[in-house]
């Protein structure tokens, strides 16, 4: 009866593909499990940038479960199950920020690791948007143009105020390696 129980209360979350040391998908998982039991699995991060070349962060709403209110990068997602990483891409872009872009630009990919959540990276990028962004306030709560010398002000003083994830990729040189 427990078993149950706890396939019940997984029943209407969200799932991800959990994948193997090649990233092929082998099982599908509620993503709070895959979250808690440290499984290798995907998500696709996109890096806006306004034609100054100045990066596009998002705070996160409060109400989410991870790092609340805190900066990160432009959007972010974990593909649904069987959606190639490009149309997560357009996904995320439309629900989390209202932005239609037409050719997102592979940059990076980052291998499942305890940096990145046990999650494989695909990144891509958005150069020269010049579109507005609506952030969606269920997911978003505000978005803002940073400058390089912006962002390192924030990373080296404030870093409290950003996820993880956007110190990491600061620190690799991700972020502005274009």
């Amino acid at each position: 009866m427990p078993e149950k129980v706890l396939l019940d209360q997984y029943a209407s979350s969200h799932v991800v593909e959990v994948v193997d040391d090649n990233n092929s998908p082998f099982a599908v998982l509620p993503k709070d499990l895959v979250h808690r039991q440290l499984l290798k699995h995907r998500s696709v991060q996109v890096l806006v940038f306004n034609p100054q070349k100045k990066i596009y962060l998002q705070k996160r709403n409060k109400r989410k479960r991870f790092f609340p209110g805190r900066w990160d990068v432009s959007a972010r997602t974990h593909p649904l199950v069987g959606e190639s990483s490009l149309d997560a891409v357009f996904r995320v872009l439309e629900t989390k920020l209202h932005l239609e872009v037409d050719s997102p630009q592979f940059t990076q990919s980052l291998a499942a690791c305890p940096e990145t959540g046990f999650e494989n990276v695909t990144i891509f990028s958005v150069y020269k948007n010049i579109q507005p962004i609506s952030p969606n306030v269920e997911e978003v709560s505000e978005g803002y143009y940073f400058s390089r010398e912006e962002l390192t002000c924030l990373i080296k003083e404030f870093r409290e105020l950003l996820t993880p994830n956007l110190v990491t990729l600061w620190e690799t040189g991700f972020l502005f390696n274009h």
